[in-house]
């Protein structure tokens, strides 16, 4: 790993389609927009992003924390774009300030963890948890 400068940013954009509702994603009693779920996994993109040309060949980035609120709400058809700043580098550990838009608005905010990780190592280790 290369060292990873605080300030860096990612950005992951979605279109908003009908499996990233809560009603389709979570339960049919819920309303039609974006999914809290959903948001999230755009929010940890951008956070990927914002680190993936720091890492090394046979390393990742995997989420390890997650602390955000979403704060409106989004229809199907809206772009979401999620951006993820470096606020932090601790060795391995990295966390980010995180936030997500559609056309509109601000939806979310919050803070996200990383750690950087070798793969094969991982490997190793999901290798050996196997069930027997």
């Amino acid at each position: 790993m290369r060292p990873i400068p605080v300030g860096a940013k990612g950005t992951y954009t979605l279109r908003v389609t009908p499996a990233h509702l809560a009603n389709q994603f979570k339960d049919v009693s819920l309303p039609q927009v974006f999914a809290t779920p959903m948001m999230v996994t755009a929010m940890e993109n951008a956070a990927l992003n914002a680190v993936r040309d720091y890492l090394d060949a046979g390393e990742s980035a995997v989420g390890t924390g997650v602390n955000v609120r979403h704060l409106a709400a989004t229809p199907v058809g809206h772009q979401v774009t999620a951006v993820a700043e470096v606020t932090k580098v601790d060795g391995r550990h990295i966390e980010f300030k995180v936030n997500a838009r559609d056309e509109t608005e601000e939806i979310g905010n919050g803070t996200h963890e990383r750690m950087v990780v070798d793969m094969g190592r991982l490997d190793q280790r999901l290798k050996a948890k196997k069930r027997p």
